[in-house]
């Protein structure tokens, strides 16, 4: 694939937040060594429905298995390169409530590119000079 072509895809991200209102986000690393937060979530794969598609999603990065999926909270379209393959992702984030955990990658390739996870509170995410992934993410 050359680099001008663009690959489309949906994707859907959970912002899980504790009773504390804090949230679970991911340090993700590419190739290339940039790194950023991010919550967790994904593309879709062919004949997922936007909820299986989270659920693999955060078994593989989280090992999160029992969970509700909670409101449409945001959505966003974007374009961005991903180890050398320019995305345009069409986004969608809902809120999944949850008691605070201790996340588990299960998938190895997930393995490869996160690198920590870390809850953090509101004030914290308003206050970081660390790359969040959206820029808004706070605001959410």
């Amino acid at each position: 694939m050359s680099a001008e072509q663009i690959v489309e895809r949906d994707a859907i991200r959970a912002v899980i937040l504790t009773p504390e209102r804090e949230v679970l986000l991911m340090r993700v690393l590419q190739e290339q060594g940039d790194s950023f937060w991010i919550t967790p979530g994904g593309g879709m794969e062919s004949g997922e429905t936007m909820v299986d598609c989270l659920r693999r999603e955060l078994r593989e990065e989280l090992g999160l298995q029992e969970f509700t999926v909670g409101p449409l909270v945001w959505r966003r379209q974007h374009t961005f390169t991903w180890n050398g393959r320019r995305i345009r992702q069409r986004e969608r984030y809902h809120v999944i409530e949850i008691e605070k955990f201790a996340p588990r990658i299960s998938d190895p390739i997930e393995s490869k590119t996160i690198v920590c996870f870390r809850w953090w509170s509101e004030h914290e995410l308003a206050a970081t000079r660390e790359r969040l992934t959206p820029l808004s993410l706070a605001e959410i």
